[in-house]
């Protein structure tokens, strides 16, 4: 029987397994063997190399249905990205065969209802294995270079959703066939039972992976894309600033680079001042007032600096309307 409760990293392994027995397969894909005793959730977690953050997150999902992962940099894409593949090689490597020879057992072979309901159940496990298989050739080498700090071009998370499709209609048409029309007798009814009993479990199982997939994968996918941008945006705004002042003998010191830096990742004033423990003085707001300006109208923005601030400001102003406007043009080509 399902429980509400939120488990925690000091439960014991046991009693959450005890509580949900429809884990098992779960603790199975994260690589989490039977036999673990009185022991914690922690300490089997950690005996087995998996996050015991992600763990949890993905455990208490399933049971809960806590979908709140969007902002949640505590989630470890390794570890999700081992439970999904060895949610998928148990899936078509035995749920579907397992399923597939019970059906067998129970239908007649000769007869025109039991090989449409075969048929039906092929083309589902094709569309599963297209599906999953896609996932294995596509997405998850992706991850593997997000993780190592590669963006491929012309390919994103967004991408994986379109394809992302839901397959339950025919999973419904088989079952609806099967519990209608499919006669049976005493001899064959209980492993008919059986047989649609695996195929209700499997339907949930299918949906816990793919809500796993859209509600904690996809948003850690998303936050690790957002992550190599913003990065890579640092990289480029720093190596420009250095640059350009090294062209210059109003050279910007390593503060206002700071600024710079921060500016063209979105912060506010008091956002930039609390990141680099500075007031928010005339300094910050002379560099802020072009954080919220359209990259066009830098020119007149620096014009207004020029008569705004002193001159000790005047060619510092120049200095970083020259360095933004070109990070700006980058940017929009």
């Amino acid at each position: 029987m399902k429980t509400l409760k939120m488990y925690e990293a000091n439960d014991k392994m046991v009693t959450l397994m005890r509580d949900n027995y429809h884990l098992l397969q779960t603790l199975e894909s994260f690589g989490i063997h039977l036999g673990f005793g009185d022991k914690t959730v922690k300490e089997m977690c950690e005996e087995n190399n998996v996050d015991t953050y992600t763990f949890l997150a993905v455990v208490n999902y399933t049971i809960n249905g806590h979908t709140d992962f969007n902002d949640d940099a505590q989630l470890d894409v390794r570890t999700l990205l081992h439970y999904l593949e060895a949610s998928h090689t148990y899936f078509l490597d035995y749920q579907l065969p397992t399923i597939r020879k019970k059906l067998g057992d129970c239908l007649d072979s000769d007869n025109a209802l039991g090989q449409l309901i075969m048929k039906f159940f092929d083309d589902y496990a094709r569309e599963i294995q297209r599906h999953m298989r896609y996932e294995e050739k596509t997405l998850f080498p992706y991850v593997e270079a997000l993780l190592n700090g590669e963006a491929k071009k012309n390919y994103n998370v967004d991408t994986f959703s379109k394809h992302h499709e839901s397959t339950d209609r025919v999973l419904i048409e088989l079952k609806l066939m099967v519990i209608k029309y499919l006669p049976s007798d005493g001899k064959t009814n209980n492993r008919l039972m059986a047989a649609l009993y695996d195929i209700y479990n499997n339907e949930e199982w299918l949906r816990n992976h793919a809500n796993v997939e859209d509600h904690i994968f996809t948003p850690a996918i998303r936050r690790l894309e957002n992550q190599l941008k913003q990065d890579k945006v640092t990289r480029n705004i720093s190596t420009m600033v250095n640059k350009s002042g090294n062209d210059n003998n109003d050279m910007l010191s390593d503060r206002e680079r700071e600024v710079i830096v921060s500016l063209v990742q979105g912060m506010a004033n008091k956002e930039i001042a609390d990141h680099l423990c500075i007031s928010v003085n005339k300094r910050l707001c002379f560099f802020t007032l072009f954080s919220r300006s359209c990259p066009k109208s830098i020119i007149i923005y620096s014009c207004t600096i020029y008569f705004k601030f002193s001159h000790t400001y005047r060619n510092r102003a120049i200095q970083f309307v020259r360095c933004y406007k070109n990070f700006c043009e980058i940017v929009i080509n």
